[in-house]
């Protein structure tokens, strides 16, 4: 449109020209060829101004104002040649080759020679018609040598239009290249970026949830989600959520969850490290998915925590519109995967290290703990033994019969009791190094259970023990001593725990391929944070009234209880007693 625009200018420019000419040659005109150049420049006038007013309402059609533009200039320099054709020279025969240069810009070499073509026919009718009107010699030279020059213009001229036309092509189009890669490194630079501010935030501190909080925060404002987590893959080819944040995440799939690979949409992305985009899971295909449709989440997208050439785990986003996860957030995700995996895996190592050493502290503790409860369990009875017999000793003959009996039933007493404890030790000690022998066969665990409820019984007469055992009990395979000694163990724990006046309910029955012996005391109750730590070695509940012991009665029952191929369980709360439940498989 710029050249459109110089030209029409140009033209306009012209006819004042063109007004000092016809006066010049005034007095030279031949018979009526003056009023034929004045028509040919009230013509040029009028066109130079419509085209100049038409360019601006043409803007969009500019091949179609370009070869008006050709027309209206090959027609007004026809007509000039033919107005001023009475002059010998016809010097006005040469602006036809500004028109085929005009053709050949405009319209390149195709132009060019198709304007170059329509020249030589109009030379031919303006040399005709100077010779008819004015009896000039023919110059056949002249119009061929003008017509081949113009052909020659129109191609040269034209093709080097076109090789320049392509030339600022490819250079437009290296300029967009060159651009779009700027813009595409500027992207890239900035979602390195955004990755690693999420890197640094899940690095910032070694607490997980701090870590973790940071993190998602972080995430957040690069690719909005409604639901995240992080899940890291563990031996066995299952994996476990290590973090959630967002819609339910403390109630569905918290962290601490289980979850088997196999068969889930972690295996393609932990198994073969590929970035799986659910774009609507309105139809699952996983079998988490319509825990995620309860939730109102509709698109989902995991991509692999990569350490190195491995998976480590997942990173898990979702919302609650489908496929409105972009290209762009989606190759943002699969960055964070790999930038993240590190923090994650070294955060994990801190987290298991630290656990590891909270629990040898806790294991120093209880063995100190131990060392002391072993001292005073064995300071009693040896005091009351050295006692006992210090005083036979020294006032045997001055003692009555009674008051000798007395003395050797406490001596008998403490003995037995430093007995059951060395034997608790010996045991434990066994147990852990593997070497406790057992002896199986048929045991009548009924009978066992009976023997052992009636030996509680002569013990003690403050609290009440009833048993409930179904009749015709199928026996088991087992080490009788050993299962006597366990459900010695379970009685002595319930008796030590109850008030007086308390009751202990002893059943037995037979239930899916497996006998249940549950023991049910009247105590305190155990919080549920110690029902494990009552089962460890020298473990002991702390809200239970401080009762003294070793804490290994309940470590041996259940190491005899899983030697035999069953558990040991406990169901308590505070307050409310504890029933404690021994499986045995038949």
């Amino acid at each position: 449109m710029t050249l459109l625009a110089a030209l029409a200018w140009v033209r306009l420019a012209l006819v004042p020209l063109a007004l000092l000419q016809i006066l010049t040659e005034r007095g030279n005109f031949a018979p009526g060829y003056e009023a034929a150049a004045w028509a040919v420049l009230g013509a040029h006038a009028l066109l130079a101004v419509a085209l100049l007013l038409l360019r601006p309402r043409w803007r969009r059609r500019r091949r179609e104002l370009a070869a008006l533009n050709v027309a209206v200039d090959l027609a007004l320099v026809f007509g000039l040649i033919v107005a001023y054709s009475w002059q010998p020279g016809q010097p006005l025969r040469s602006l036809l080759f500004l028109v085929v240069l005009e053709g050949a810009i405009f319209f390149r070499m195709r132009g060019g020679l198709f304007v170059a073509g329509l020249v030589v026919p109009l030379l031919l009718v303006a040399e005709w018609w100077r010779t008819r009107e004015f009896d000039f010699e023919l110059q056949t030279e002249s119009i061929v040598l003008r017509g081949l020059v113009a052909l020659a213009l129109g191609g040269v001229v034209g093709r080097l239009v076109e090789l320049e036309r392509e030339q600022a092509r490819v250079a437009d189009a290296r300029a967009d290249e060159a651009e779009r890669l700027r813009d595409e490194l500027a992207r890239r630079v900035d979602l390195f970026e955004a990755a690693n501010r999420c890197a640094r935030a899940l690095g910032s501190s070694l607490e997980l949830g701090e870590a973790f909080e940071a993190f998602f925060g972080e995430l957040r404002t690069l690719v909005p989600f409604d639901r995240a987590a992080i899940l890291l893959a563990e031996e066995g080819g299952g994996a476990r959520v290590m973090a959630t944040a967002g819609a339910a995440a403390d109630s569905f799939l918290p962290p601490g969850t289980a979850i088997e690979i196999a068969g889930s949409i972690l295996e393609p992305v932990v198994g073969e490290g590929l970035t799986v985009s659910r774009e609507d899971i309105l139809d699952p295909e996983y079998p988490e998915e319509a825990g995620l449709l309860e939730l109102g989440l509709r698109s989902r997208v995991l991509t692999p925590l990569e350490l190195g050439v491995r998976s480590i785990g997942a990173l898990s986003l979702a919302r609650r519109e489908p496929r409105s996860f972009r290209a762009s957030e989606l190759e943002l995700v699969a960055l964070l995967g790999r930038l993240v995996a590190t923090a994650v895996q070294n955060l994990r190592a801190y987290e298991a290290e630290r656990t590891t050493v909270e629990e040898l502290r806790r294991l120093s503790a209880l063995r100190a703990d131990f060392v002391s409860l072993v001292s005073h369990e064995l300071r009693s009875p040896m005091a009351a033994v050295i006692g006992s017999a210090r005083t036979l000793q020294q006032r045997w003959r001055e003692l009555r019969p009674d008051q000798r009996e007395a003395f050797l039933a406490v001596i008998a007493d403490e003995t037995t009791r430093l007995a059951a404890l060395i034997g608790d030790v010996l045991d434990t000690s066994r147990l852990q190094a593997g070497t406790f022998g057992y002896r199986f066969a048929d045991v009548d665990l009924a009978a066992v259970l009976r023997d052992a409820v009636s030996a509680a019984e002569i013990g003690q007469d403050e609290v009440r023990l009833a048993t409930e055992i179904a009749p015709s009990l199928p026996s088991v395979r087992g080490d009788a001593e050993r299962l006597r000694q366990l459900a010695d163990n379970l009685i002595s724990n319930a008796l030590k725990h109850s008030p007086a006046g308390g009751e202990i309910l002893v059943s037995v029955r037979a239930e899916n391929g497996a006998l249940r012996v549950r023991v049910t005391d009247s105590g305190p109750g155990i919080a549920a944070e110690h029902h494990g730590l009552i089962f460890e070695k020298f473990g002991r509940a702390t809200g239970r009234d401080a009762k003294p012991g070793t804490g290994l009665g309940l470590f041996i029952s259940r190491s005899f209880a899983e030697a035999h191929g069953g558990s040991l369980e406990v169901d308590s709360s505070p307050g409310r007693g504890a029933t404690f439940t021994l499986t045995l498989p038949l």
